[in-house]
């Protein structure tokens, strides 16, 4: 039994984060939580945007990262009664393990997760910054002198890995159920105010955790289908009321489309070293004249201004229009949103820049998979899907189509301007084929 998990038992030292969690420390993992780069963490908030409608939701990734850490003790203390576990899972993986899962958000910045989802050029995505943080930091020496190695950590975040622990262990750290969800749910849903990310028993949940019979991954035993079912629902409702709430995603999209006309001149990879703060001091310094500057101001000035809805749809209200805008290149968007300002600009006879009208689409990357293996009493292995329909419904045929809705925004006083402030589907439809013809 390492350490820490002695720890998790009687604990001596602790720190206490919410809702009346108290996180076990050991000197070693102290000395991990001093660095610097974890340090950072705490400077950057877990939900960034959501917080202009959720005012609560300000926790930071360090208070995540030390929930993570918390939930990676319960997964180990649940699996360590399993011979099958134990049998492929010797101390020194499970010290990776636990590394990992305190390191699993390290290599994120500011409003990191939408800037992904834009796919720029040379903008480097957040598990090699981690890579870069784990490696040319302080964490390599704390790493090789007090737990196991910098590379076994980095191959558990971002793989391959290359042994049958390696591969369990992975998908305790990222997989359909495991130690990331099982805190942001709760977390995300605590501080947000609502209760919807809390309605599962994450106790049943991590009491049923095994093995899978066939392969060096994660599986639940049939107890815990039921409190799977509750967290898929769960995580749907949070996209649909938190994530993607649609003036979360007014903000958003305003941030991005800043970042795009402001790219260039913002040395994106410059940024990903940045805290919050540092981070939006760039990005208005650098706005400042710009047309991006409504934008950010928007967000970040003394006046939050958001940009109004005008349209929203998912794939059953629009089947045709959805198809032909969800998981597009976020460049093709940008065009056909400037496609879409020229139409309405000529329907309005007004001016309108490049700024002015937003088109919000499902990004390229969809879901991970939130289908988990079931394994029945005698070894029966059914996916969660095939034993719930429930699951089957949300986790295959609507979660992104249904959630992650189209929406157009416009600048704050064009709305007022359309009948019954909503905008005519032909001229999205338009501007749709208007930008499939000029790209072609």
């Amino acid at each position: 039994m390492i350490e820490e998990l002695q720890a998790l038992l009687a604990p001596r030292h602790l720190v206490r984060i919410a809702p009346e969690m108290d996180v076990p420390l050991t000197p070693r993992v102290t000395r991990l939580l001093d660095t610097a780069p974890l340090r950072r963490l705490a400077r950057i908030s877990q939900l960034g945007l959501v917080a202009q409608v959720y005012p609560g939701a300000v926790h930071s990734r360090w208070e995540h990262s030390l929930g993570v850490y918390r939930a990676s003790l319960l997964f180990l203390q649940r699996l360590q009664a399993e011979t099958a576990f134990t049998d492929i899972v010797d101390n020194r993986a499970a010290e990776s393990f636990v590394v990992a899962a305190l390191l699993h958000d390290v290599g994120h910045w500011p409003f990191c997760h939408p800037i992904e989802d834009m796919q720029l050029p040379g903008m480097p995505r957040h598990e090699e910054v981690a890579r870069r943080w784990i490696e040319q930091t302080e964490l390599a020496q704390r790493i090789e002198e007090d737990w196991s190695s910098v590379d076994e950590v980095c191959r558990l975040l971002s793989g391959p890995p290359e042994s049958d622990a390696g591969r369990l262990l992975a998908s305790m750290l990222s997989g359909p159920i495991d130690v990331d969800k099982l805190d942001y749910l709760m977390r995300d849903s605590l501080h947000a105010g609502v209760p919807y990310g809390r309605n599962f028993d994450s106790g049943r949940l991590i009491g049923s955790l095994c093995v899978h019979p066939e392969k060096p991954q994660l599986a639940i035993g049939e107890k815990g289908r039921t409190a799977a079912e509750m967290m898929v629902f769960a995580r749907y409702v949070m996209f649909s009321e938190v994530y993607w709430h649609h003036a979360v995603r007014s903000a958003t999209a305003m941030l991005q489309r800043a970042v795009f006309v402001l790219q260039e001149r913002l040395e994106l990879a410059i940024m990903v070293d940045l805290d919050e703060a540092q981070w939006i001091a760039r990005l208005r310094r650098i706005a400042e004249g710009s047309l991006a500057e409504p934008l950010v101001e928007g967000l970040f000035g003394s006046h939050r201004r958001l940009w109004k809805r005008v349209a929203e749809f998912n794939q059953l209200q629009h089947a045709e229009l959805h198809s032909q805008l969800s998981r597009r290149p976020y460049w093709w968007l940008v065009a056909c949103s400037e496609a879409l300002a020229e139409q309405l600009s000529a329907v309005l006879k007004i001016p309108l820049g490049v700024a002015d009208v937003i088109i919000d689409a499902p990004p390229v990357k969809l879901e991970v998979d939130i289908n988990m293996d079931v394994v029945s009493r005698d070894r029966v292995v059914r996916t969660l899907g095939e034993v719930s329909p429930v699951v089957d419904a949300l986790a295959n045929r609507q979660f992104d189509n249904h959630v992650k809705r189209i929406r157009v925004f416009v600048r704050p006083g064009i709305r007022d301007r359309l009948s019954g402030g909503r905008l005519d589907d032909q001229l999205l439809l338009r501007a749709v084929q208007a930008t499939d013809a000029r790209l072609a």
